[in-house]
């Protein structure tokens, strides 16, 4: 299977599967421009078998507007001087830039139990329990992915699953300029309200934030993460 979520599931709550922790090897790859990580991302999933390991991948990217697979550049209003680039997620239009963790679990759904729709709301519970540890409500909003409080988006979601893996992932709004999301219809809602974690109260530094995110990401997936030092192959 090759596909590509859009749609927010109808979420009856998530919580870890009971069985044995799955490896999982953790990336913190810095501050890195898109593309490179992208086709890195496309190399790992097409190459991947049975028994490779699955990975997360943390990054801060460069500036950066994407569409989605099916996403319209009529939503893009006014890039400046800022890179868009056509992707192979889900959604609709988004920015990259300082300051907003990414996270990209390269995880097989086979090995996890977990189906597509389930996937999107456990990475959903995730950003929700990370934001609970500051005292911030999060929320789903029907109809569409991501995160938010009160009227405002804190987080997106954009994924692609093929062959039961999965790739591309989350992005998680913590200490940045938020000014890039008057330029675009954030994720194809025109006037969408968009925060972030320092915003709302909670820390700006997003070394505070990541062991967080990832220790709520792998409670969802039963997960065992093995922190790795140096960064996955970014080569050609």
């Amino acid at each position: 299977m090759d596909a590509v979520s859009d749609p927010a599931p109808a979420c009856a709550g998530a919580g870890r599967a009971a069985r044995a922790p799955l490896p999982a090897r953790v990336f913190d790859l810095g501050r890195q421009p898109y593309a490179p990580v992208w086709r890195a991302m496309q190399r790992f999933t097409d190459r991947r078998g049975e028994d490779t390991p699955d990975e997360l991948w943390l990054v801060e990217h460069e500036p950066v507007f994407t569409l989605g697979q099916a996403g319209k550049p009529e939503h893009v209003l006014a890039p400046g001087d800022i890179p868009v680039l056509h992707v192979d997620r889900g959604g609709q239009v988004t920015y990259h830039g300082p300051g907003q963790i990414v996270l990209y679990p390269l995880l097989d759904l086979r090995r996890t139990g977990v189906g597509v729709r389930e996937y999107v709301c456990r990475i959903e519970q995730a950003i929700i329990d990370t934001l609970d540890e500051w005292n911030v409500g999060g929320q789903r909003r029907e109809g569409a992915p991501g995160v938010y409080v009160g009227a405002a988006k804190v987080a997106a979601l954009g994924i692609r699953v093929r062959r039961g893996c999965t790739f591309h992932g989350l992005s998680f709004n913590i200490g940045m300029d938020l000014e890039p999301f008057h330029r675009i219809n954030p994720c194809g809602y025109q006037g969408l309200q968009v925060t972030s974690l320092q915003d709302l109260g909670g820390p700006s530094d997003m070394d505070a934030v990541k062991p967080v995110l990832l220790r709520h990401v792998a409670r969802q997936f039963g997960l065992e993460l093995r922190p790795q030092a140096g960064l996955p192959d970014l080569g050609g």
